[in-house]
């Protein structure tokens, strides 16, 4: 699953440069004008990563990474300041407010992609690691093959993405919207109930041989991976 990147910039021309270029290296950027809209935004869902100009409509880019960082959920959220400010006042500032780099306009494209790059690496592995392993299930996004205990399973491609999609955060719920978000896709219009389908398919391909199903359901909110068998009471 391509890392989620949100790009808070009001300027079109160098917002344009930034999507297409990070949408080149395969990652799926998600694109604001307005500090108060992405403050939303990152509410609703949050990116593995957030992209801040300083000077903001609504919301400063610097009170919304202060704002990110006061919050328990968003707290460890990779933040990259972009702005014009360089002074080393400005760069300090940007720094203790909670912003892991600080990028000063004009740069080098290559370069700032680099530091996506390595920011992502540190502080979120799993989305770039080849192999993604859980329990006893084990994931290849290059050769897209899973196993489980050594037996290769045979998966369709939507349900590959959606164990692919948990995988990544074990323990977690997920509602049916946020699946449908990140595994189908922000523009795909389908209904709901599509996700309980592929996730039946998903169960029946992972649960060939014995041993416990590791996806559960939470009743009334969603679905979640566990690498382990529940403890029995």
């Amino acid at each position: 699953m391509s890392a989620r990147v949100l790009v808070v910039e009001d300027e079109e021309a160098l917002t344009l440069l930034l999507r297409y270029n990070l949408e080149a290296e395969g990652y799926e950027v998600d694109c604001v004008a307005r500090g108060d809209e992405a403050e939303l935004r990152i509410l609703e869902q949050a990116p593995d990563l957030a992209i801040l100009d300083w000077m903001l409509p609504g919301l400063s880019g610097i009170e919304l990474c202060r704002r990110i960082r006061a919050r328990e959920a968003t707290r460890a959220l990779p933040i990259i300041m972009l702005t014009a400010r360089g002074e080393e006042g400005d760069r300090v500032r940007g720094l203790a407010t909670g912003a892991d780099d600080y990028v000063v306009k004009p740069f080098s494209l290559p370069e700032f992609v680099a530091r996506v790059q390595a920011l992502l690496r540190r502080s979120r592995p799993s989305l770039l690691a080849t192999t993604l392993a859980a329990g006893d299930i084990e994931l290849d996004r290059e050769s897209r093959r899973v196993r489980r205990a050594g037996q290769e399973l045979h998966l369709g491609p939507t349900e590959f993405r959606l164990l692919e999609f948990l995988m990544q955060s074990p323990g977690r719920v997920f509602t049916r919207e946020q699946l449908l978000d990140n595994v189908w896709g922000r523009n795909v219009y389908i209904d709901e109930r599509t996700v309980d389908v592929h996730v039946g398919r998903l169960r029946k391909a992972l649960n060939v041989q014995d041993g416990h199903d590791p996806i559960r359901t939470v009743r009334g909110a969603g679905y979640s991976f566990e690498e382990q068998e529940p403890a029995r009471a």
